[in-house]
């Protein structure tokens, strides 16, 4: 029995000859005519010295139970620990136009995998597991994939606290490529996510397929070459995240995509789907307003005084919401006190919020707040009243002087969404800032089902009231928790060199009207660099622009050029957010290029950021990527005055517009002038 289903360009093919189904084809879409019997035959192995009998199927759950020689797709037992090793028989097949859902039994077990092509062009796999008694469950993958054979690496992704989204290539080899995060969030060191490039390709070019598990609580993923030689990748919550027996287990969405122009083709459906389908938006067509948070401006010390005058400040510069960071709650004065005690801090706001609110309205700007809902300090007033709350033991170490409520409580949720609905309610707050600072101290699927639950009370009183994910930075981005927020918070480093690669990178998953970015300090709180204000301006109008400084502290021609780009930003948002981000393949390390598209390709910018000193005296071309080759366009270079004083040639760019047709810009490339390392090139084309 055979089956296909279709999403986008992309086309994933099962076969079953009795046991749980296995896919044979995943890439680009087959003809509709395409025997699948036929194709099924063609992926039938030999047989030879030093193999057992029967070839154990790469199936979408790899069974211990049928002598399969790699890492099962499930590892469960009896409520009382005894091993269980079933080996499933099919059972049927469930298919519409969108879904296809595969049902078998075992030994009072039963094991679902769903697959659904959504509108977006991707798949999403999800596995169900269903007992006629209480087991415990130690692994369940998700529907478990078949990797390319034409390949020599994978690209995992790695990471830190101010140094999020590295790109790993790590080579296939025979055993196993384990990444498991276990830190109770999608985690700066393992997010989610793995790219297959077939060999040879490149950001604009060749074959790639890529997961992305939708999960924030940590996960595992097993990337592995048997012996045989074939490959399959797994991806699930950590081992034993489910801590108790239980009759239903199910793992979350998987997210399955196909290129076949490079990574771009990857990091394009990554951000469409992310964008189109995940984010749930209480106002899709509202613009993505300009932020002001004055985090790296006053820290604790809020005053009302202080406040207003850097609103003031951030308005006329063109900001359009002001986030009122940590600070304003409890008794929290610093980080060692108050999480939890969720009221205003009257010694700071003798009136609450409301003559700081009142003021920001006045000026035109909305009005955000931080949260932490999830966690708590042992100097608090909740802790004191509620110490059972706390999640593990009691001895733990503490994390940022705080520990982390138990969300699998329902007490711990009313209370939580007591707390924050009440702020929602009598202050007019339009978003949240949530951060997520502690690693939790066990692993427990119950605790991100808790959060999720709160997210979605929290979303379901307040819809209008967008929130933004932020764990220590980029701490958890995933699906998951894009599912109940709008906005993420990439990094807590406002470095814009350091901004320049992390962006660069996290555009092969992330949208750019999802990825908050914002000008820093003239002195970088994180790295201690001293960066132009036009580079660090320009770095932040990439993605979801804002300012985090104290804005007291500019002169006058760094307000001019913070306003300047601050006003390009808002005049191009609208196309930019809608479209695709390209990363270019640059024949210079130095320079970390992109381009965003238009949705109707009418209208396109190039950022090139020079990162450090050029190994050659001269720029190399920059080809640019997803023209219309037979197209022509007019480009123009926005800031010529940005060039050093040793840019002193006839540089065509520098001195007006060009128009050529998108082969010559895909084929020869630009000819940028010359640049001083922190310098960021922005050309903006049209199509004629």
């Amino acid at each position: 029995m055979e089956w296909r289903i279709d999403a986008g360009s992309q086309t994933l093919a099962f076969t079953s000859v009795g046991g749980i189904p296995q896919v044979i084809w995943w890439g680009p879409r087959l003809a509709a005519g395409e025997d699948l019997g036929q194709l099924a035959a063609s992926t039938r192995q030999d047989l030879t010295g030093g193999m057992i009998d029967q070839l154990p199927g790469l199936s979408l759950c790899p069974e211990s139970g049928r002598a399969f020689q790699g890492q099962p797709g499930l590892i469960c037992a009896e409520a009382d620990g005894t091993p269980l090793h079933p080996a499933f028989e099919f059972g049927r097949a469930i298919q519409d136009d969108r879904s296809l859902t595969f049902v078998s039994h075992a030994g009072g077990l039963t094991l679902i995998h769903s697959i659904t092509a959504q509108p977006t062009g991707v798949f999403t796999l999800r596995t169900q597991l269903k007992s006629n008694r209480p087991i415990r469950v130690q692994w369940l993958a998700a529907p478990a994939l078949p990797a390319p054979q034409y390949a020599t690496d994978m690209i995992d992704v790695s990471g830190k606290w101010i140094g999020e989204f590295q790109l790993n290539t790590v080579p296939w080899t025979p055993g196993i490529r384990l990444r498991e995060a276990r830190t109770g969030r999608s985690g700066h060191e393992h997010p989610p996510y793995v790219i297959l490039p077939e060999t040879g390709g490149s950001n604009t070019a060749g074959a790639a397929f890529a997961l992305h598990y939708a999960w924030s609580g940590g996960h595992r993923m097993v990337a592995e070459e048997l012996p045989d030689g074939r490959r399959h990748v797994q991806f699930g919550a950590p081992l034993g995240a489910e801590t108790e027996p239980g009759k239903q287990f199910e793992t979350a969405d998987l997210i399955a995509v196909w290129s076949d122009c490079g990574l771009n083709g990857i990091a394009t459906a990554f951000q469409a789907d992310i964008r189109d389908r995940v984010v749930q938006w209480p106002d899709a067509n509202r613009p993505r307003p300009v932020h002001y948070n004055c985090w790296e401006a006053i820290y604790f010390n809020h005053n009302l005084a202080d406040l207003t005058a850097i609103a003031d400040r951030a308005a006329a510069i063109g900001a359009e919401r002001f986030v009122l960071d940590d600070g304003w709650f409890g008794r929290r004065d610093d980080d060692t006190t108050s999480l939890g005690d969720w009221v205003i801090d009257r010694n700071k706001w003798p009136d609450g919020l409301h003559p700081l609110i009142a003021r920001i309205h006045n000026l035109g700007m909305t009005f955000g707040l931080w949260f932490e809902p999830e966690m708590v300090n042992p100097d608090s007033d909740l802790f004191r009243a509620h110490p059972d709350w706390m999640l593990g033991p009691q001895d733990q170490v503490t994390g940022r002087h705080q520990m982390v409520l138990n969300m699998a409580l329902p007490a711990v949720r009313d209370n939580l969404f007591a707390a924050i609905s009440a702020i929602l309610t009598e202050y007019p707050i339009d978003y949240i800032k949530w951060d997520h600072n502690r690693l939790l101290p066990v692993v427990d699927a119950e605790q991100t089902r808790g959060a999720y639950d709160l997210f979605d009370r929290l979303r379901a009183a307040h819809p209008s009231v967008e929130i933004e994910s932020c764990a220590s930075g980029g701490g958890r981005i995933d699906a998951g928790i894009l599912a109940r927020t709008h906005r993420v918070w990439l990094s807590d480093s406002n470095d814009a060199l350091e901004r320049l690669r992390m962006q660069h990178d996290a555009a092969l998953f992330l949208p750019s009207c999802i990825t908050g970015s914002h000008v820093g300090p003239r002195n970088s709180h994180t790295s201690g660099r001293i960066l132009p204000m036009a580079f660090r301006a320009w770095v932040a109008a990439q993605r979801h622009m804002g300012f985090e400084m104290d804005l007291r502290e500019l002169d006058a021609d760094e307000v001019a050029t913070l306003t300047l780009v601050t006003a390009w930003y808002k005049s191009n948002r609208d196309w930019m957010m809608a479209g695709t981000l390209h990363r270019l393949d640059s024949a210079d390390p130095a320079i970390t290029a992109e381009v965003q598209i238009a949705s109707d390709g009418g209208r396109f910018v190039v950022f090139a950021g020079q990162s450090q000193a050029s190994a050659q005296i001269l720029p190399r071309p920059l080809r640019l990527t997803g023209l219309d080759p037979d197209a022509a366009y007019r480009v123009t270079l926005l800031n010529p005055q940005d060039r050093p004083p040793q840019s002193r040639g006839p540089n065509a760019l520098k001195n007006g517009a060009l128009e050529l047709t998108g082969r010559v810009l895909m084929g020869q490339g630009i000819l940028l002038p010359v640049a001083w390392p922190a310098t960021m090139w922005v050309v903006q084309g049209e199509r004629l």
